[in-house]
């Protein structure tokens, strides 16, 4: 059918007629996945629980609720008493929920009495992050929104929950979220995480290198390029700045790893150095006198 068609008409009419059709059936399979998708959310699995309820709520006023049994009965108390401690001393209240394939839903604002001045710390196995934050306006005031996507990332990765242990990762975000509101607030999370610190010192190393190869000799008479290393300075200020110091002074009072990667860094740069010149620089040296 398509030869005959494409014996009646010229090739330009042709070939506008095979677009317009690949168009049409390219649209047609869109929208049928679109349909497809959406009908299968709306659908979806339906979930264990209830939206909302309350018949999983304990008889007794607590800030934690266990559902996922995560915590021993002596986490459990002890936690519940630093909660409950917390909120008199600050006014601040810290909840708990873990859950599993059952939930309370909405319910547990309610029994709560969650307001602006409230976290509910949520911790369930589904998903790829173990912690979710729900964050009353009152916190949003001292932590701003990548301080608690930031604190979710940190203690509720798998790889953190594999190391230190799920009761852990709930009770060491709430400690730094604690530490927070005694200072008043904080822009980041406090605390240096090792593979935190190692990237830090890879961009340090790293802008160390690029000061180390722009400062190599070209002329005879320069002992150091500065031109050069003034005109790659918004490159290597940003690694070894940026990218090197600012995540540590502002997480961390400790000075080891700040004086790791200020060391790392002036390494970079003399190794950096002495291979572009005996390298490179040998090289365009010669150039030059011949």
């Amino acid at each position: 059918m398509l030869a005959t068609e494409a014996v009646a008409m010229g090739p330009r009419e042709f070939l506008h007629l095979t677009l317009q059709r690949a168009w049409a059936r390219a649209t047609a399979a869109l929208v049928t996945t679109v349909l497809g998708l959406a009908l299968l959310l709306s659908l979806g699995v339906a979930p264990a629980a209830a939206y909302d309820n309350p018949d999983l709520l304990p008889d007794h006023p607590t800030p934690v609720i266990d559902l996922a049994k995560i915590l021993t009965d002596q986490q459990r108390s002890s936690l519940e008493q630093h909660l409950n401690e917390v909120e008199q001393r600050s006014g601040w209240k810290l909840r708990v929920l873990t859950q599993y394939d059952r939930t309370p839903g909405l319910a547990v604002k309610e029994f709560w009495g969650l307001d602006e001045r409230s976290l509910r710390l949520v911790a369930g196995e589904r998903g790829g992050n173990l912690l979710k934050c729900n964050v009353g306006d009152g916190l949003f005031a001292l932590m701003p929104r990548t301080y608690w996507v930031e604190l979710q990332t940190r203690f509720g990765n798998q790889h953190y929950v594999r190391d230190h242990g799920q009761d852990a990762a709930i009770v060491d975000s709430l400690a730094a979220v604690e530490t927070c509101l005694d200072r008043g607030g904080c822009q980041v999370v406090p605390g240096l995480p090792n593979e935190q610190w190692v990237l830090t010192l890879a961009t340090s190393v790293l802008g160390g290198l690029i000061v180390g190869f722009a400062a190599y000799p070209r002329k005879p008479e320069h002992k150091v390029e500065w031109a050069w290393v003034l005109l790659l300075s918004p490159l290597w200020v940003i690694l070894f700045g940026v990218f090197g110091v600012a995540p540590i002074v502002t997480r961390t009072p400790d000075l080891l790893p700040l004086l790791r990667n200020a060391l790392g860094f002036v390494g970079a740069i003399a190794v950096a150095y002495l291979i572009a010149q005996n390298t490179v620089g040998k090289a365009k040296l010669k150039d030059g006198e011949t």
